[in-house]
């Protein structure tokens, strides 16, 4: 039997934890493909109507405000563009990780309207799609070091971000439903 859905794993990962595939095939890559780019239409949908004490409101207990998690979602995807470029121009580059918790109680997370982070979004979007688009089957087994993690290839970082995006989509539509917004 499932766990209820308000349970504090669920309220966390709303579409369960990231979990790659071993063996990508070019139908798998453009779905992850066409996940990140559906991305930020994505969360500006999620997030259309919202008023202020909505955008204030954690969507879990302990975790961040709509607004933050906004903020989030492009502070996370620019580093993401950033590290497929580096994997893409540089042999095993170690890519530099970042407190993202702290970064999300800095001023810009907290308190700025979120129409700077979805334009962001967007527009960082589109530089990667790019990217992607002009990546070949053997550029997705580029690796990079993640000093926390470990060596991945780009095949692995796409999964990741695809199912980035859609988690934190889920959090404020899944936030919605419970809330009745």
């Amino acid at each position: 039997m499932a766990p209820p859905l308000d349970s504090t794993d669920d309220l966390r990962y709303p579409l369960g934890p990231f979990d790659p595939v071993d063996t990508a095939t070019p139908e798998l890559r453009r779905g992850w493909r066409d996940a990140i780019a559906a991305a930020p239409a994505a969360l500006r949908a999620a997030v259309a109507g919202l008023d202020d004490a909505q955008l204030d409101t954690p969507y879990r207990p302990g975790g961040w405000t709509v607004r933050q998690l906004v903020h989030h979602v492009p502070d996370s995807h620019m580093n993401a563009l950033i590290r497929f470029k580096l994997a893409l121009t540089e042999d095993g580059p170690t890519i530099k990780p970042y407190r993202e918790g702290a970064w999300a109680e800095l001023a810009d997370g907290v308190h700025a309207d979120i129409e700077t982070s979805l334009v962001l979004l967007e527009s960082v979007h589109t530089r990667w799609i790019r990217v992607i688009d002009a990546m070949d089957a053997s550029d997705y087994a580029r690796p990079l070091l993640h000093p926390e993690i470990g060596s991945i290839t780009l095949d692995t970082l796409i999964q990741l971000y695809a199912w980035h995006g859609r988690h934190h989509v889920a959090h404020v539509t899944r936030l919605r439903e419970r809330k009745g917004w």
